[in-house]
This record gives C-alpha cells, sequence and structure tokens, in this order.
C-alpha cells in the first residue's frame, strides 16, 4: 500500500510536465493527449486530464481554440503559451537535475 501511494504520487507529480511537453510539440485535441500519454505507459483517464488542462490554462500556460469537426461537435484543440513554454524550460532544467540525483544516489553516478 506504500509503495503504490508513492508510486500515484511520483505519476501525479511528472504529469503536468508530459503534458505540456506534448502539447509544446504543436496543438493537439485532448484524447491525443491522452494517446500519447498511453504510448509512454502513463496511464489518465478525462476525469484526471481535464481538470489539469482547465488548471493550467487558468495559470496562463495553456490557451485553446475551437475546431470544426467532420465527424461531430467542434473539438477544443490546446496550445501551449509563451508562458507555458518558459515553464516548461524550467521544468525540463529541473527534470535533468532531479535524474542526475536518483541517478547519483541509486548507482552511484557522477
Amino acid at each position: 500500500m506504500i509503495a503504490e501511494n508513492t508510486q500515484t504520487q511520483m505519476r501525479k507529480g511528472i504529469l503536468e510536465y508530459c503534458i505540456l511537453s506534448i502539447i509544446s510539440k504543436g496543438e493537439i485535441y485532448a484524447s491525443d493527449i491522452i494517446g500519447e500519454l498511453k504510448k509512454a505507459e502513463l496511464l489518465v483517464v478525462e476525469g484526471t486530464l481535464y481538470p489539469l488542462l482547465t488548471r493550467l490554462k487558468n495559470n496562463g500556460l495553456l490557451s485553446y481554440s475551437w475546431k470544426e469537426s467532420t465527424s461531430g461537435p467542434p473539438r477544443k484543440y490546446y496550445q501551449i503559451t509563451v508562458e507555458g513554454t518558459a515553464v516548461l524550460e524550467k521544468l525540463d532544467i529541473t527534470w535533468k537535475e532531479l535524474l542526475y540525483a536518483v541517478e547519483t544516489s541509486l548507482f552511484g553516478r557522477k
């Protein structure tokens, strides 16, 4: 049980980073974000993704636009903002620092 809680917290901690990284590659529809996360074996459901996208948008890191769909109602496509890109760059640095710290602690790498 303790390991599962820790694993969940670790995944939650990197989810925003992964989502910003995915969106930084170009505008994308929410279900395609879920598909990208699945490919990376980071499983996320819509009930987790949508509140996170809303929070990132409310914090000025994402914007969205509506586009017509050939198979139903218009779709909301997300884009990263300039501020989002700046945050992502900082997260890239933090990720590298954490990766170094973990590898050094676990494997004695220098």
